[in-house]
């Protein structure tokens, strides 16, 4: 139930979004009370079923474009007129970046074939025939870029479609999520504002949302087309693109597919304004430029646009760090001076369930993506409709200026900002826009994370899964979910306002959207018990929440390296500097895992210090000088039974976890005995035995979490160390040939000089000692002992197999790196360690 204290209680109302139904309803409302007296806008859509003639009228509706559904008075550039395709490729074939493009792949063709003797200085007609042949081959080159152009654009041209897609959507996605879409009429309304103000002055919006499910870029579409907003171009993966439906999505908005040619592999959709391309687009720089054209295009003309912050879904649940592919086309219309401003509009999207979740497990647990197909969509689309899944919450940030932002940080990385000029290619230049890129990227996830909203399911799967023991009991569930409500909103989080519902009502809710397969309950005992379980699946909605907590929980995992080791009170206390030194480890380990405080370290330590003592779980000692020298756990926390450090370290642990597998498996990498020379172990194989290990482990008991097998989290983990300098890896100019690693000499086990057994000593095995004192103390490991013989050996085993299938005749990529590679590696480490430097980055 609502508190006193509750600060959104006074905030401006909801808007409830379901089908033609738009209700005003407490902010962050989860469930509509019963006999509520509020009036909808809209009636419900009809149903075939049961109102047939109902449901056709409707129809009629939008096909028509009665009322709101004609979508005429939208806030925005024109759109959706005859037209529109032609007026966008003529001006992004003549756009002066492509055209200066093509003539300089025309020169470079000519200068081929003067070289091979196509062309001959010494003919007294060399001049005519160069400049007849220089013609024919632009010409080539203009047809080509033309026929990527019209493949690649949004045809917004006909309302009538769009309507009717519209419609057809609704349907699709109110069904599956009943309770419908929850804006903030506060943010709404702000949202309308900022739109208007830029379309008097020709900008466009870019909103840059997180990326959970598919039903991201639909469930904002359908927002801005209901609240009469410019549709945006969403670039998107071309994953979608299949038979009948790639179809349906290119007239509905999308771009559609390009068959490949010379020049270009790009497959471009549209599903209501939403582009696709390709992954990477390597060395062809006739797209690339096609790409960066169509953007300025769109950014010049104030046309809204979408792409995904984070890059693809996030298979966790937690924000992915920022892919800066598409940012770096924006970011360069601007400083090349060739677009004006544009708005930045960071985007949430909660659920109380994510659709596609189970599936998510699969893929992390090492089974590879299935490609989408028709066969799937339509069977996965009749089984939508019986879904009741809850609710879809978005929450828009505030909209801020591009340029304002452009120009406050160069003035922070330059003494002179205004004498720059960051269109000329110079080294210098790449770094500010590199750093640029970086901020912007990290200040548009703290922008997510700042308006995100707590749903009851992530509250359940976090209370969950970090209280110790097999179960908890409904009553002790609802006290601790009440904690954590309050902890959120003490660390400035929003939670679903669950209006004057009880919250016994709110978790049933949330445990009957979970379902079965993820929340099991015990009937029979004196109350009933819940109990996880599909932990790995759960822990998706655990990782909604942590965003909020990673400075608690890491703070207390650097505790526990003292807690774990028992003793009284004074024996468990640990020194300010110590606490400080394995922060900075913890924090410097997982950078590209979470987001963190732009305070600095010393700041964002000491108010979480200070917040978990007024919190009465930690107790500080200071000094005479009023500073910080030791902290060790409350009295209070441990007459509690230290049930809210626990839910920190519980946190934290099984990325903890994941960190220990990684580096443990790095030892695998050690070359046998009598190894003359380099071997390069392909990376994919390298993190696919890492995985199989932790398996391994896991069911021997060497391994606490199940889900530190994760197979992003492990990939993340390899890329982490690759930046230390722990690894190399090289990737070859052949697309055929998979990027390969090795083990960096400085970071190599020694082996003993009889046996040939890996020996558990040098720099890496303290990196794994010192990572393994933060984890969770298990019942067959109370120290080191089981790392040093029977993991080690299972490493060393697993490793052997690696060593012996890279040099197997059938081997898709070489052991060896040939001169060019060794000369782009050596390159490459030396850039990388300039750029720590240079950045006074902490180091592992």
């Amino acid at each position: 139930m609502a508190q006193d204290g509750d600060p959104t209680r006074d905030s401006a109302p909801d808007l409830q979004i379901l089908g033609d139904q738009i209700t005003l309803q407490p902010r962050s409302y989860v469930e509509a009370r019963p006999h509520d007296d509020q009036e909808p806008l809209m009636h419900n859509m009809a149903r075939f079923r049961s109102e047939p003639l109902q449901f056709l009228r409707e129809v009629s509706l939008y096909v028509s474009g009665t009322g709101w559904r004609a979508y005429d008075k939208v806030i925005g550039q024109p759109i959706f007129y005859s037209g529109f395709s032609e007026q966008m490729k003529s001006a992004v074939v003549s756009a002066p970046l492509l055209q200066a493009r093509i003539s300089q792949l025309a020169d470079k063709r000519l200068e081929v074939e003067e070289k091979e003797g196509w062309l001959r200085k010494e003919d007294k007609d060399y001049s005519s025939k160069r400049a007849h042949r220089r013609a024919v081959i632009e010409s080539g080159i203009q047809e080509v870029a033309e026929k990527m152009t019209n493949d690649m654009i949004c045809k917004f041209e006909s309302k009538t479609f769009i309507r009717g897609a519209y419609y057809l959507v609704t349907q699709l996605l109110t069904r599956a999520y009943h309770q419908g879409i929850h804006v903030s009429s506060e943010e709404v309304l702000r949202l309308r504002k900022v739109a208007e103000v830029a379309e008097r002055k020709k900008q466009s919006i870019i909103f840059l949302p997180s990326h959970r499910s598919h039903v991201d870029y639909v469930s904002m579409q359908l927002i801005c087309y209901r609240l009469g907003l410019a549709l945006p171009v969403v670039v998107a993966g071309d994953n979608l693109n299949f038979p009948v439906v790639g179809s349906f999505l290119q007239h509905a908005g999308k771009l559609r597919p390009y068959i490949p040619t010379p020049y270009a592999n790009i497959q471009l959709t549209y599903l209501q304004g939403a582009m696709w391309i390709r992954r990477s687009f390597g060395n062809d720089v006739l797209y690339t430029t096609l790409v960066q054209a169509y953007i300025d295009t769109l950014l010049q003309g104030g046309y809204n646009f979408e792409c995904f912050i984070e890059g693809g879904r996030s298979r966790t649940g937690k924000l992915l760090s920022p892919k800066f592919g598409i940012l770096s086309f924006i970011l360069d219309s601007l400083l090349s001076g060739r677009v004006e401003d544009a708005i930045i509009c960071p985007v949430s999207t909660q659920y109380d369930k994510v659709i596609e979740t189970e599936g998510y497990v699969t893929e992390l647990l090492g089974v590879p993506k299935k490609k989408e197909n028709l066969a799937d969509f339509l069977s996965g689309g009749s089984s939508v409709l019986s879904l009741r899944l809850g609710r879809v919450d978005v929450r828009f940030h505030e909209p801020w200026s591009l340029r304002k932002y452009i120009d406050e940080q160069l003035t922070k990385l330059t003494e002179s900002p205004g004498t720059l000029r960051l269109d000329i290619k110079a080294a210098e230049n790449t770094a500010i826009k590199q750093k640029l890129l970086r901020t912007m990227g990290y200040k548009v996830l703290a922008d997510i994370n700042e308006v995100s909203v707590v749903m009851p399911t992530a509250l359940i799967g976090t209370v969950l899964l970090t209280l110790r023991g097999r179960g908890v009991g409904k009553s002790e569930l609802i006290r601790r979910i009440e904690w954590l409500i309050a902890r959120v909103g003490a660390k400035g989080g929003r939670v679903a306002h669950f209006g004057n519902a009880p919250l016994s009502d709110v978790v049933e809710r949330g445990l009957d959207v979970l379902g079965k397969d993820l929340v099991g309950v015990v009937q029979g005992l004196a109350e009933p018990t819940y109990y996880a379980v599909d932990r790995f699946q759960l822990s998706f909605y655990r990782n909604m929440t942590i965003h909020l907590f990673i400075s608690e929980a890491l703070v207390s995992a650097s505790m526990y390296t003292r807690v774990k080791l028992g003793g009284g009170p004074a024996h468990q206390e640990i020194s300010y500097n110590s606490l400080r030194d394995h922060v900075l480890f913890l924090s410097s380990l997982f950078r590209g895992e979470f987001i963190f405080p732009g305070e600095g370290l010393a700041a964002n330590l000491e108010r979480t210090l200070v917040g978990l003592e007024d919190d009465r779980v930690l107790h500080l000692k200071r000094d005479e000088r009023g500073g910080i020298s030791s902290i060790g756990l409350a009295d209070d926390e441990r007459a509690a039974g230290r049930e809210n450090y626990d839910f920190y370290c519980f946190l934290i642990w099984p990325f903890i976890e994941s960190t220990w597998l990684a580096a443990v498996s790095l030892m695998g990498l050690t070359p046998p005995k009598g190894q003359k020379g380099d071997i390069w172990i392909e990376v994919a194989k390298a993190q696919n035995t890492a995985q199989l290990l932790g398996k391994t482990l896991y069911h021997q008991g060497d391994l606490s979490y199940f889900e530190a097998v994760n197979k992003e989290t492990l990939k993340n983990l390899y890329q982490r160390f690759e930046e230390e300098g722990i690894i190399y890896v090289v990737k070859s100019k052949d697309s055929k040939v998979p990027p390969r690693l090795r083990l960096a000499s400085e970071w190599t086990p020694s082996r003993d000089s009889i046996t040939a057994a890996l020996q558990p000593s040098g720099k890496l095995w303290d990196f794994i000692e010192r990572i393994a004192s933060s984890r969770r103390e298990g019942k067959n490991r109370r120290d080191g002992a089981t790392v040093s013989t029977r993991v080690v050996r299972l490493v060393d085993m697993l490793g052997a197999e690696l060593f012996e299938d890279s040099a197997s005749p059938d081997r898709k990529a070489e052991i060896k790196l040939n001169v060019e590679e060794a000369a782009k590696l050596k390159k490459a480490v030396k850039a990388e360690r300039r750029r720590r430097r240079l950045e006074g980055r902490a180091r592992l």
